[in-house]
């Protein structure tokens, strides 16, 4: 009996000893993403457009930026590409050939107008934009420029693309196709006027290429180059519509 007092002590130390060696689980802490304030949100997204408006405008006005890219190369106009097939069928594929680089470097120089005004557009965003934008749908930020950009880009795009369709002969190509074309009897006429369906066609190609731009950034958190960035984008993240 005497031994059983002393087994007890000694079975009530052993375990609470090891209660003390057990581990006790710890719960982590979810990390917080901080709010940012709205001159932070503005700045972000001020800084990200900026970059990505830049890069599209950089990329489109170098040498083949529209006639290299399959998505954006400027072609016959669709009313056109059936006059496009039956001059090529007469052996005269040199001559639409000439047009379509002519047609994509028009486009290439007027570019260059594109990056001012994006910038003014940037400028002028109010601070409901800024919200709408970072929280609202993957290619909010090309739909404001769109929205706020586009006549400004038209009225600058069409000088420069005229001049440029000259200047790279397109306008003589395009309208010697034309003539060519409109000499085969029983077929419809084939207007010679292309300078509009440029100026839009590339415009779609600049805005193509910001949609990507802006989709990449929300997407790719490598993209966000900057500590500011990176605090923005992660609560929008957090926090999309």
């Amino acid at each position: 009996m005497k031994n059983v007092f002393l087994i007890i002590p000694a079975l009530v130390l052993s375990l609470t000893l090891s209660s003390y060696n057990s581990p006790v689980p710890v719960k982590a802490n979810p990390i917080q993403i901080s709010i940012p304030s709205s001159l932070d949100m503005g700045n972000a997204l001020k800084q990200a457009l900026q970059q990505g408006t830049a890069k599209s405008s950089d990329q489109l006005s170098a040498v083949n930026g529209y006639f290299g890219n399959a998505a954006i190369k400027i072609l016959f106009p669709p009313q056109a590409q059936k006059a496009e097939k039956t001059l090529r069928g007469l052996g005269l594929g040199k001559l639409c050939d000439n047009v379509i680089l002519s047609l994509n470097r028009a486009a290439e120089d007027a570019a260059k107008q594109a990056k001012p005004i994006f910038i003014t557009a940037i400028k002028h965003m109010s601070i409901q934009d800024v919200s709408n934008i970072l929280l609202g749908n993957q290619d909010a930020a090309t739909q404001y420029f769109k929205k706020t950009t586009t006549d400004q880009l038209t009225g600058a795009f069409k000088p420069v693309i005229q001049g440029s369709l000259d200047k790279t002969n397109a306008t003589k190509y395009y309208s010697q196709a034309a003539g060519e074309y409109n000499k085969i009897p029983f077929v419809g006429k084939m207007n010679p006027d292309i300078s509009a369906y440029v100026t839009q066609k590339a415009i779609d190609g600049l805005f193509f290429e910001i949609a990507l731009e802006e989709l990449n950034i929300r997407k790719n958190i490598g993209a966000r180059s900057t500590p500011l960035l990176q605090k923005v984008f992660a609560f929008a993240d957090k926090n999309k519509k």
